[in-house]
């Protein structure tokens, strides 16, 4: 039976607010006899804005209290930037599927004047230890809160530079900023986080079936896919871990291996993913 009221939960964050918005819009071309409602939250993650991730560790900050509400039937779906989504979650939620995938790559975001920057501000461990292999000479410090606060803080001199996801950049329409110059960086040289700029949807595992026709297969599949890796390793926000899957490529750097690629095609079923996985990772790990 198709539903009369869809609930979506989000996050706050302008970011989470605009994914959320993107969400929605598709759930009303899909139902469009059903009413589509936004809750917002305020996560742990969203309140701890002096947290270290690193060090205390992140998992589930961005995302426990939309998993209550969930299992509380309170909303329907919870839309989560997938790179946030731990991978084992509560029992009875999955992910039904993603929304299309925006650009994977990162942006190095340095103040004008700047040609190589000395200071970098980044809380990620992944960005942190591909970019001093690019830059061996700069100095590295956390930095924490929204798009626009990241922004306003190089601009301020916190640090010469930071990285940002393009997708977040280009969901919040931001393509410039005052004192500040964009420099996309190739895939190939800062391999993005699993999951990065897919904008995944979160359900109880009894409405799968209703939500997953919406979602976008290949997304989808990525998505399971870098997930995969995540899980077979154990890896998370606090691990310099990077996986990205697309168009039959796949990319992966670790700090102890470095970068690898592979043309490679992974099945679409979870048991075959994760065969092929621990093939990968066993040739890369041994190698």
């Amino acid at each position: 039976m198709l539903p009369e009221k869809i609930t979506v939960g989000t996050r706050r964050s302008p970011l989470a607010l605009a994914q959320a918005e993107l969400a929605g819009a598709c759930l009303r071309r899909h139902f469009p006899d059903a009413e589509v409602v936004v809750k917002e939250f305020v996560t742990q993650g969203d309140k701890k804005l002096e947290w270290s991730l690193e060090k205390s560790g992140g998992k589930g900050l961005f995302t426990s209290e939309l998993e209550a509400s969930l299992l509380a039937g309170e909303i329907d779906l919870a839309v989560h930037s997938g790179k946030d989504l731990p991978t084992d979650m509560r029992d009875g939620l999955c992910v039904a599927g993603c929304l299309p995938r925006a650009r994977a790559n990162d942006i190095l975001v340095v103040r004008q004047g700047i040609d190589i920057p000395a200071s970098i501000a980044s809380g990620s461990p992944r960005r942190r230890a591909q970019a001093r292999k690019l830059f061996p000479q700069a100095s590295f410090c956390e930095l924490r809160g929204n798009v626009s606060t990241r922004l306003q803080k190089i601009a301020d001199g916190t640090a010469d530079a930071t990285f940002l996801a393009a997708a977040g950049l280009q969901r919040l329409g931001i393509s410039a900023f005052p004192g500040l110059e964009f420099r996309e960086m190739p895939l190939t040289q800062l391999v993005p986080a699993a999951a990065q700029a897919a904008i995944a949807l979160q359900c109880r595992r009894a409405d799968a079936v209703l939500f997953a026709p919406i979602c976008d297969a290949p997304t989808t599949h990525a998505f399971r896919v870098e997930r995969t890796f995540l899980e077979a390793l154990g890896e998370g926000c606090h691990t310099a871990f990077a996986v990205h899957y697309a168009d039959e490529t796949l990319l992966i750097f670790r700090e102890d291996i470095g970068f690898f690629s592979e043309r490679c095609r992974f099945p679409q079923d979870i048991p075959g993913i994760r065969e092929s996985v621990s093939r990968i990772l066993s040739k890369i790990l041994n190698h």
